[in-house]
Formats: structure tokens, C-alpha cells, sequence
């Protein structure tokens, strides 16, 4: 395979970067984000290395569920921009070298949509059967909740009709009747709208949900996955080359059907949920055997699929993939306080403070990211280091505004305080401690750290197209592994650990005509006559080791 061959799956070795328009930078002064203030960012995005840009929902929303309770599919909102801000922002980006993604938000909609006030209005309603309704009582669905603190069941009752609407998230969001053909053309039609205004695809929302048939006549509608697979024909032939990046947070065997197995004509990317989640249980343990089993059982995609991996996002650090007692571990080493937990599964934390502050953990994280075999996505504020706001409610304590200088506000706005859309971080993470303007004048800042980690993540296609192994060691903090595609092989090596230690590594095919060049540093490691090296690491230690022959040419 030549390496002109990456740019026709581009997603394989892209690096994602997700942000909420409305807490990116205020433009206008009313206090609220917006996509002329987003536009002013764009250059930090491309000095980044930032080559796909994920904008969370910018649509109308009755404003229940942060943006994702929409009342207009075809609507920019208001006090973000006109449809006109944002092709300009999608111009914009794709002369930096940027495609642009948005969230589909198709499960449901709000209460407030047309649709729905008009279904709910009557039975006789043309709209009543793109919802799901029932006349009897529903039975105890509490189990079923995804706001367990919100919400008592899934059942709602509607008093203007007299039956009970579905709904998976708040009350507020009736869930979409999938099953319904109309439906899935109105779908069809919202996605060919935006790839029409130059989207390159979309971060599917809840996936499970949107083929959910529960209280419906399914009849019709035998395969949701045949659904599933139409959506990514549709974006192929509208795009060319666009993507379906899903929210499936499944285990890995029901992770596979969503990539259409090994036929890979689903979703185009699934983030790795299991891997996250391991990762943190690997660093509360200090111990990379969690990591390290949850990336050897992935199961066997088609080489057009690939996975999302990820430090977090912008809902909950879930941790539902563990077991009680390993939760209870993972709640224990980085949010022993209850108010830093949520819903019973996860965090509402940054991992900088999980991690106290620790600069050579955070580094030791994200080099870890960036090297396993995937496609990194960062949530806006990693790259500084940003904390969360734990007095805002609920999985808005990490949605706070970014961070752009020392100044008022964080440099996010120039309005009052009590008018911004949410407030900034206070204490050892606020703006006067963490901000971009400090860091892009600081050679050995994060910042800098994430633009080298990016920049050799990007010159090492393997990582995103090769073949992954574990290297065998005896150290239980050090996960070792090697990733192979092509003429290039890349050795990476993370010591979970505080206590220093030296890892012997055998790499099979390599002799004393090979080297180990150091991609994050000046320094080289010769192999034996076996292909055996001995690497020194310090607590937290990490290495990038590129494998390079006497007569290579790749540039280093």
C-alpha cells in the first residue's frame, strides 16, 4: 500500500477535535458563543494540527439537554450565527486544511419541534406516527433511564391525547419513530442538507437509541442495520469521502455490528468506550494489564472502519463498562467526593485535576492517546489543561468556557459574569493558571507537548493504518506495544508507574542493522545482533521509537 492511499480514508489518521460553539469565544459580547467567534479560532486549530473539526448541536433547542433537545433540524440557532456564519466557518476551516463534522441528533426531538406539538395535539395528527406512543399504562421502566437523577421511567404521560410517549432521555425529548418510512426520509433529507452545505459527515448521536423499535410495530422494519447501512451510502454518495462517527457504548462483540462487521459498510468510526474506560482503571491501578487486555480483545474490523479513541468528552466520564468494584476504584484514585460523580457511572471531572496537576502524568495520558492505534479525539481544553467547574450542575461542569488569555472572563467574552451561557473555571485551573495565550509562548508548555504529540501522530500513518502488538516485558505499570503498516514500525512504550524502571524489549525481524530513533526526543537506541534493546524509563516515563534500517528513507 502506498502512502497516497491514506488520503482516500483521511478519518484513519485524523486527528478530532470537539467543541460547543456557544463556550468557544464570544464575538459579539452577549455573553454567549458563537460561530463568528469560532471563526477567530481557527488558526489555533490548524497551528494545533487539528484536521477534522466536531461541532457539538448549533441547532434551535428549547435549551433541556445543552443544544441536544432540538426544535429545528434545518435551523442554525439564533444566537450563534446564521446559516451564512457557519459556511463561512466550513470555508474557512477546509482552506486550513480542516473538514468540518456535526452532531445528528436524530433519535429524537424536542417537545418544542413542529412535529411533536403538532403529534401531541391529536391522534388524528399527520406527525401522531413519527413518535412512539401507547394507550395502556407502561410498566416500571426505572431501570431503563438514562438520567437516572431526572427521570423515573421512559413512559410519558400526555394529557392532551391521553397516552404515554417514548422517551430515552428527559421528557422533554419524545423519541423518533424510526420504524415510521417518513421518518427515515426526513432523516435522510436533514443529513443530505448539511453535507450539502459542506459538512464532511457527522458524530451520530446515541446510535442503540435511533434503531431502538421498542413499542412500535417492527414489522416493517426487520434489520435496523439496513437502515444503518443506507445512511452511510447516502453520505458516501453525497460526500465522496464523508463520515459516520458513532456514540455506541456497547460491548465490543455488539460494537462490531455496528461497523457492519468485517464488511465495514455501517458506521464508519465507533468510539472505543471500552478501551477509555480501561484506561482509567489502568491508572488508578498503575498497572496496564486493564488497557492492555481491553485493546487485544477490539474485535476484527474492515480495514475502511476505525476506532475513536478518546481521554473524554462532553457528557459523563462513564464508567458503566466495569464491574462494581472497579468503579468503585476508578471513583476512589480521581473523584472520591461525591459531587464529582454523576448519575452513579461516571465523572464530571478534567483529567488534569483527577490527576492533581501531575504535568508528567497529564503528558504521560496524552502521549499514550496519541500512540495507540486509532484516531485520537480531543475535547476542547485538553490541549491547555483545563479543569472542570464542579458548581455547575450535573455534565455541565466540564462545559465551561475556553480558556483564552489570563484575563476577564478567561478572554472568552467581554460581557458581565452572570450573562455568560456558563461560568468559568474558578481556582488552581482558572484562566490566570491555565490559558492559551501563556502556552503558546512556552516552549515546554502542553500546548507545545500536544503540537509535537500531533505532529509525529500525523508523520506515522501506522498508527492509524497498522497492524497492533503487544510486546512482551515483565514490568505490570509498562504497557509496550509495536504497530506495523507498511515500510513503517513504530514501538511505543508508557510506564503507568511512579517508580523508574528499565524494560527489555525483543523486536522480531530487527538486528543490529536497526535503531530505535526517539520521536519525542534526541536520543537513539541501538539493537543487538537478536534485535534486543534495554530502555530506560523514569515514573510516568514515556518513548515513541520509531524502527529504522540501514537503508530506510523514511524522514525522522
Amino acid at each position: 500500500m502506498r502512502i497516497t492511499d491514506t488520503s482516500d480514508l483521511w478519518w484513519k489518521t485524523a486527528v478530532v477535535y470537539c467543541l460547543d460553539v456557544e463556550t468557544y469565544l464570544d464575538w459579539d459580547g452577549d455573553g454567549c458563543g458563537d460561530l463568528a467567534g469560532l471563526a477567530q479560532r481557527l488558526d489555533h486549530l490548524a497551528d494545533l494540527g487539528v484536521t477534522c473539526l466536531w461541532l457539538m448541536p448549533f441547532y434551535p433547542t428549547a435549551e433541556r439537554d445543552d443544544g441536544y433537545d432540538i426544535t429545528d433540524f434545518y435551523g442554525v440557532d439564533p444566537r450563534l450565527g446564521t446559516h451564512g456564519d457557519l459556511v463561512e466557518v466550513i470555508r474557512t476551516a477546509n482552506d486550513r486544511g480542516m473538514r468540518v463534522i456535526a452532531d445528528l441528533v436524530v433519535n429524537h426531538t424536542s417537545a418544542q419541534h413542529p412535529w411533536f406539538r403538532s403529534a401531541e395535539a391529536s391522534t388524528d395528527s399527520p406527525y401522531r406516527d413519527y413518535y412512539v406512543w401507547r394507550s395502556d399504562p407502561p410498566p416500571d421502566t426505572t431501570k431503563e433511564v438514562v438520567f437516572p437523577d431526572q427521570e423515573s421511567g421512559v413512559w410519558q404521560f400526555s394529557e392532551k391525547t391521553g397516552e404515554w410517549y417514548l422517551h430515552r432521555f428527559y421528557k422533554e425529548q419524545p423519541d423518533l419513530n424510526v420504524t415510521n418510512p417518513k421518518v427515515r426520509d426526513e432523516i435522510a433529507k436533514v443529513m443530505g442538507f448539511w453535507l450539502q452545505l459542506g459538512l464532511s459527515g457527522f458524530r451520530v448521536d446515541a446510535v442503540p437509541f435511533l434503531l431502538e423499535t421498542e413499542g412500535t410495530d417492527d414489522t416493517a422494519f426487520h434489520d435496523p442495520h439496513e437502515y444503518l447501512r443506507a445512511l452511510r451510502s447516502l453520505v458516501g454518495r453525497r460526500s465522496g469521502n464523508g463520515v459516520l462517527l458513532g456514540e455506541v457504548n456497547l460491548p465490543h462483540e455488539q460494537q462490531a455490528q455496528f461497523f457492519g462487521g468485517t464488511d465495514g459498510d455501517e458506521l464508519t468510526m465507533l468510539f472505543d468506550f471500552i478501551g477509555m474506560q480501561a484506561l482509567y482503571l489502568s491508572l488508578a491501578r498503575a498497572d496496564a494489564r486493564p488497557l492492555a487486555r481491553a485493546l487485544t480483545e477490539r474485535p476484527s474490523v474492515s480495514p475502511d472502519s476505525q476506532w475513536a479513541t478518546f481521554v473524554r468528552n462532553h457528557d459523563e466520564l462513564t464508567l458503566d463498562k466495569l464491574d462494581d468494584d472497579e468503579r468503585a476504584e476508578v471513583f476512589a484514585a480521581f473523584g472520591p467526593e461525591e459531587r464529582m460523580q454523576v448519575y452513579g457511572r461516571g465523572l464530571r471531572r478534567r483529567l488534569p485535576p483527577m490527576l492533581s496537576g501531575d504535568p508528567r502524568r497529564i503528558r504521560l495520558v496524552y502521549s499514550l492517546l496519541f500512540s495507540l492505534p486509532g484516531t485520537p479525539v480531543l475535547f476542547y481544553g485538553e490541549e491547555i489543561g483545563m479543569g472542570e467547574e464542579l458548581s455547575a450542575e450535573g455534565r455541565n461542569a466540564v462545559r465551561t468556557p475556553m480558556q483564552w488569555t489570563a484575563g476577564r472572563n478567561g478572554g472568552f467574552s467581554d460581557a458581565p459574569a452572570r450573562k455568560l451561557t456558563a461560568p468559568v473555571v474558578t481556582g488552581g485551573f482558572a484562566p490566570e493558571h491555565v490559558n492559551v495565550a501563556d502556552q503558546r509562548r512556552d516552549p515546554d508548555s502542553l500546548l507545545s507537548f500536544m503540537k509535537l504529540l500531533i505532529r509525529r501522530y500525523r508523520e506515522c500513518p501506522e498508527l492509524g493504518w497498522g497492524e497492533f502488538e503487544l510486546l512482551e516485558q515483565p514490568h505490570p505499570a509498562v504497557l509496550a506495544h509495536l504497530v506495523r503498516w507498511d515500510d513503517g514500525t513504530l514501538v511505543a512504550v508508557h510506564n503507568l508507574g511512579a517508580e523508574p524502571c528499565t524494560v527489555p524489549l525483543t523486536l522480531d525481524g530487527c538486528d543490529a542493522s536497526h535503531r530505535l530513533e526517539d520521536l519525542l526526543r534526541e536520543c537513539s537506541t541501538p539493537l543487538s545482533d537478536k534485535g534486543q534493546a534495554e530502555l530506560p524509563l523514569e515514573g510516568y516515563g514515556y518513548r515513541w521509537l520509531r524502527v529504522v534500517a540501514e537503508n530506510s528513507r523514511r524522514l525522522l
